[in-house]
């Protein structure tokens, strides 16, 4: 069973009554999907499958928690009492039985292997070309290479540099902000330019 460290060091640091808690849970998910790989993500033991989140557990003052990743294939009754579909476990009893979770675990492995189950966002229509602020268009019908590069920018890129100049409320500010951006796109820069390496 590949095990991390820092799970066992987590799970050492509970409160007595979460130990076996967290350890069989840890136990049962090894056992039935033996490809399971741990982590920490966000301060808690995480569990992954093929790459994909699969499963995560806590341990809290009163009680701990576990819960599968894909949480709406696994309605337990107990959603909303705490993290996960178990509610608040004081103890080993609270989880379903050895056949039943071994189940979900199983169905839950099954639903990564054949990609069902995942979160679905509606499509998006994509937002229309920002309108370019006379003072920028002015300024970009003067200068040939920054106007290239705002050309060549995908759409999203135009749309900072245009609602950076057309919020100004000043009509210093715009004219300050229209010589930066001519500056930066001279330089082949986006307007978050400064942020890109953080």
């Amino acid at each position: 069973m590949p095990t991390d460290p820092r799970v066992d060091a987590y799970i050492a640091a509970c409160a007595p009554f979460a130990r076996p808690i967290l350890t069989l849970c840890r136990t049962r998910l090894h056992a039935v999907l033996p490809e399971v790989e741990e982590t920490i993500k966000w301060g808690m033991p995480s569990f992954v499958y093929h790459g994909k989140p699969l499963a995560g557990m806590a341990a809290f003052k009163a009680h701990a928690s576990f819960g599968f990743w894909k949480r709406e294939a696994f309605a337990t009754g107990r959603e909303g009492e705490a993290m996960g579909q178990f509610g608040k476990l004081a103890t080993i009893g609270d989880l379903p039985d050895k056949a039943a979770f071994d189940a979900m675990i199983r169905e839950a492995g099954a639903l990564i292997d054949t990609g069902a189950g995942g979160r679905t966002r509606a499509a998006r229509p994509p937002k229309p070309e920002a309108e370019v602020p006379g003072e920028l268009a002015e300024a970009l019908a003067r200068d040939d290479l920054a106007a290239a590069t705002f050309a060549n920018f995908p759409p999203s890129c135009r749309r900072e540099y245009c609602e950076w100049i057309g919020d100004a409320k000043r009509a210093e500010t715009r004219a300050k902000r229209v010589i930066e951006a001519i500056e930066w796109l001279r330089e082949g820069k986006r307007r978050n330019w400064k942020y890109e390496s953080c």
